[in-house]
């Protein structure tokens, strides 16, 4: 996190408050995808995958930070294309996490949110900035990645209760 607010070439640069939302979701970005360093090792993981053991709820919590990346880069002027692949990211994040075992290794390696803001810090650097996405379609994907994640998160609670009631009997 000893990286400059942003590198930028852009005939608009950013100003004090865009500057001060990119640091905060940096930050956000490191808790949960980097904050954790492995003993031994030169990796790092986040409270992502850790609150991704949790059945559902974990996944949620998760998700609610990364939505809120999305938002705030809407705010700073990321274009519809950004946050489209964004989006995508936390969806795919996810959908793998939910597969027990697999997703929670997956999620250790993937770094949804690592991936979001390495794409922010990509179109703020760039010399030719896209359209800058408008509310209504902000709230669109933001209202579509909050009934894609739900859906997934209902349906992973569901399969595991029907799980658990299969293997007691009840």
């Amino acid at each position: 996190m000893s990286r400059s607010p942003i590198q930028n070439s852009s005939p608009n640069p950013p100003n004090k408050s865009q500057i001060a939302s990119l640091r905060r979701l940096r930050q956000i970005s490191h808790l949960l995808d980097n904050a954790i360093p492995i003993p031994g090792t030169r990796y790092r993981i986040g409270l992502d995958p850790i609150l991704g053991l949790i059945p559902g709820g974990g996944d949620l919590i998760s998700s609610i930070f990364a939505g809120y990346v999305v938002f705030k880069a809407a705010q700073v002027g990321a274009p519809r294309e950004t946050l489209v692949q964004m989006a995508a990211n936390i969806v795919f994040d996810t959908v793998a996490g939910t597969v027990p075992v697999a997703g929670d290794l997956l999620d250790v390696t993937w770094k949804a949110n690592v991936k979001n803001i390495e794409l922010l810090d990509a179109h703020l650097g760039s010399p030719e900035p896209g359209k800058k996405a408008d509310w209504l379609f902000v709230a669109a994907l933001l209202l579509g990645l909050v009934l894609i994640v739900g859906g997934v998160i209902f349906l992973s609670v569901m399969l595991f209760a029907w799980v658990f009631r299969s293997l007691t009997g009840q």
